[in-house]
């Protein structure tokens, strides 16, 4: 496709059109010839295409699809939203254990007995099964993950079990096509997926599905394939169920002999300690290691960061989501050390930003408030010594750069440079190209 851009305002102020070719920046400046299409921005501001440097796709489009539990903490409501759904499989998210404390088929049976359930709590960390949903596991080997009492029953608890959840009970293809949509109407021209368990069968349902260029974190199966870019080894370190040091090392130097990078699940001091211990371990960290989350990282840890060159990978709008939870459970001494950001930046830390969705909000420009004002839901705010100015936050979400030679991926947004600092928002986006195609248009 041959297409221009006039007069569109980038983030520094110029005002400059853009020739595209081949689905790449040939040209920025004034460009004298014509295209077969030209699109008139009137002034308004080009952004680099947002990237979504975080997320689980297949979770969050399976999400639109189940009974959403967030926020309720009275199991009065959640048995009420339960019975009123009409499907014969009952499929639930967000769970907060406030309600009724960990879930368990014992629980989930007070809430349905006759219809199968599942549920999902809101760290995506557990699923639990009323007994009827059990049954359906009955001639099924059980992985893992699936949690026994002290006389070997099942008590209903799956953690870590998602992907094997999936395929052992009934479940519908989500539709990626309409959930793409959404994200182009964000500004999202990428996503890099962080699925630990991504493999072939993964790849094969989400290779083209959606517009944005694509990233796969994977295990060990996942593979270089057509449609996506192959992303870093995924490593699922979980505090509770630690993996032991030498096998995370033997995982790393798997990694290294097919020149490939690491990226490891870290919300905690101890996920962050035992990833830093195995790198050591497994002969050093290499470019492009990653720490995804990051969620707690204290002071004396990050010139180990530093050191070791890592990338971190944080999520702003967790202290948006579930900032006034962290203000009644986080110590008061520690809440600096929540999605740290410009401590990071300060000691020369490369960092992005990624949404972690489904278990916070896919929109990148709540991130980029969050990052900004580190303001809870309720409006309170959490170590403002963390904020960043809403630049600085704009970039931890781009894809990429403005410059010739370089995919025309790229987000039109209402107004003026300053206007879009002033007032980060979806609202403002008016068009999104991936590879020089326009993928949303408001008009």
């Amino acid at each position: 496709m041959n297409l221009i851009i006039r007069n569109a305002v980038t983030l520094t102020g110029a005002l400059v059109d853009v020739r595209i070719e081949a689905g790449r920046i040939a040209e920025l400046g004034k460009v004298a010839l014509r295209g077969k299409q030209e699109i008139d921005a009137r002034g308004t501001t080009m952004l680099p295409g947002l990237h979504d440097h975080h997320l689980h796709i297949l979770a969050t489009a399976a999400r639109r699809q189940s009974i959403d539990l967030t926020g309720l903490t009275d199991p009065a409501a959640i048995r009420a939203l339960l019975a009123a759904a009409p499907d014969s499989w009952l499929r639930a998210v967000g769970y907060d254990e406030r309600a009724a404390g960990l879930p368990d088929a014992g629980l989930l049976d007070t809430w349905e007995r006759e219809r199968p359930l599942r549920v999902l709590d809101r760290t995506g960390a557990l699923w639990a099964l009323n007994s009827a949903a059990l049954a359906q596991l009955r001639d099924v080997p059980l992985p893992d993950g699936a949690e026994r009492d002290a006389s070997g029953r099942l008590t209903g608890r799956f953690w870590r079990e998602d992907q094997w959840l999936g395929r052992a009970l009934p479940r519908s293809l989500p539709d990626l096509a309409r959930l793409g949509m959404e994200f182009a109407a964000l500004g999202l021209t990428g996503l890099t997926d962080a699925g630990a368990h991504n493999g072939p069968d993964e790849a094969r349902i989400l290779s083209g599905a959606m517009p944005q260029r694509l990233t796969l974190m994977g295990s060990e199966a996942l593979e270089v394939g057509d449609g996506y870019t192959l992303g870093p080894l995924k490593l699922l370190i979980d505090e509770r169920d630690p993996p032991a040091l030498d096998l995370l090392a033997a995982r790393i130097r798997w990694a290294r002999e097919r020149k490939r990078a690491v990226a490891a699940h870290c919300v905690t001091d101890v996920e962050l300690a035992l990833y830093l211990a195995a790198l050591d371990l497994a002969g050093g960290p290499e470019r492009g290691d990653r720490i995804e989350h990051g969620g707690m990282i204290a002071p004396e840890a990050i010139p180990a960061i530093v050191e070791a060159g890592l990338v971190v990978v944080s999520n702003p709008s967790f202290i948006h989501d579930r900032g006034d939870r962290y203000l009644a459970e986080v110590p008061t001494d520690r809440l600096g050390d929540l999605y740290r950001l410009c401590s990071l930046i300060a000691a020369g830390v490369p960092v992005k930003a990624g949404s972690d969705a489904p278990y916070a909000n896919p929109d990148p420009w709540l991130g980029v408030r969050s990052a900004r004002d580190r303001m809870t839901q309720a409006g309170h705010p959490i170590a403002k010594s963390e904020v960043i100015s809403a630049r600085e936050a704009l970039q931890l979400y781009f894809g990429g750069q403005i410059a010739p030679g370089e995919p025309a991926d790229l987000v039109l947004c209402s107004g003026m440079p300053s206007d879009v600092l002033e007032d980060p928002d979806t609202g403002r986006v008016r068009m999104t190209l991936v590879h020089g195609a326009v993928v949303f248009d408001s008009h």
